[in-house]
């Protein structure tokens, strides 16, 4: 229901990026987690009509964690957004996160929510004590940490291995990231919940997966050494 749209309104940012001449050329990569719908058909007909979009097809379904590193190893540019299809923001919000990573020389820019009422009052009440988990356990003080928007310069993935596969993932790239000595800026924007389907980054399951990898990434911390 969303996939359209979502290529839509990227193309639309990107190519006022490039008319600004802040970027030279971009690409819009879909991953597509063995949808059960026609996802993965949409979005291979929309990429037979325009080159710059690419389409990975995954051949089981591998989740948030698992989708997130197939973009990133698949991005060729020398920064990648990654966000989720419903768009939760308003993609007129890149250009001024490209400018404040290329102003202030960071290395990622992480979005939170001005306001989260939208997604529930339980919802809410999650992403709280989640943020709140994360900076007690890892000394990571950054809101909205599991948020779908995080502009990324990819060579910060010459030393940041993420491993988990669930929606745990957000978090281990802000920490991981943070550990090795690279910069983080934070930035607002306006949420748009979604108005098709439902999440299940709060199912029983899901929050299982999360505590099981944070406590891998717990154990795995100490071998980790900062590089800039």
């Amino acid at each position: 229901d969303y996939i359209e749209r979502a290529l839509e309104f990227g193309r639309r940012a990107c190519e006022g990026l490039v008319e600004a001449g802040d970027i030279r050329d971009y690409e819009l990569i879909v991953i597509d987690d063995k949808s059960t719908d026609r996802t993965g058909e949409i979005a291979d007909r929309l990429a037979a009509d325009d080159p710059r979009i690419r389409v990975i097809h995954h051949e089981r379904n591998r989740k948030l964690g698992g989708s997130m590193k197939t973009g990133f190893a698949a991005a060729t540019g020398d920064l990648v957004l990654y966000t989720d299809a419903d768009l939760p923001f308003d993609m007129a919000e890149l250009p001024r996160a490209v400018r404040l990573l290329r102003d202030y020389d960071v290395d990622i820019i992480s979005a939170y929510r001005f306001d989260r009422t939208g997604e529930g009052s339980l919802r809410a009440v999650y992403t709280s004590v989640y943020n709140g988990l994360i900076k007690a356990l890892f000394g990571v003080k950054v809101r909205d940490i599991n948020f779908a928007f995080k502009l990324v310069r990819t060579r910060i993935f010459d030393h940041v291995e993420l491993r988990s596969e669930g929606s745990f993932i957000d978090a281990e790239l802000i920490i991981r990231a943070t550990r090795m000595g690279y910069e983080i800026m934070q930035m607002g924007v306006d949420y748009f919940p979604r108005t098709r389907g439902e999440s299940t980054l709060s199912s029983p399951g899901v929050i299982v997966t999360i505590l099981r990898e944070m406590w891998s990434l717990r154990t795995d911390l100490e071998s980790i050494e900062k590089v800039r």
